[in-house]
């Protein structure tokens, strides 16, 4: 199993959400939703949370690309524009620093007109366990 099929499938809230790894190589991911009426808050605009489990997913493929069993244990993340309904959305996520216990990551969080809605940062802490897959992608 790929790391990209393996986080599509475990990922049991990031799935119940609809969002799905769309690509993952060596220091990058992408993660891709198309905002949906359930994604939407009182204001009618896609929920922050959707758009940080969005966020979070290409993290979590980029942090744990390496084999090593990599949880997030301090991320930041900045809304700058509101997503709509019917939009496609995406995160991709650029590891920064590879560092053997504390990698670090930049995400960048879009739509389709390549407009930016939020910016986040990731830093995970590598376990003294492995994380198993065949290929990335």
């Amino acid at each position: 199993m790929t790391l990209k099929e393996r986080l599509n499938n475990d990922d049991q809230f990031a799935k119940s959400i609809g969002a799905q790894l769309t690509e993952v190589r060596e220091g990058y991911a992408c993660a891709e939703l198309t905002v949906e009426q359930h994604h939407l808050n009182g204001a009618r605009v896609c929920q922050g949370g959707v758009i940080y489990t969005l966020a979070d997913l290409a993290f979590a493929a980029v942090a744990n690309s390496h084999g090593i069993l990599s949880l997030g244990i301090s991320n930041t993340i900045t809304f700058i524009k509101s997503a709509q309904l019917g939009e496609r959305i995406k995160a991709e996520c650029t590891e920064q620093v590879n560092h053997h216990r504390l990698p670090y990551c930049d995400i960048k969080i879009s739509n389709e007109k390549g407009e930016i809605l939020a910016m986040m940062t990731g830093l995970a802490y590598r376990m003294k366990q492995d994380f198993n897959f065949d290929s990335l992608m």
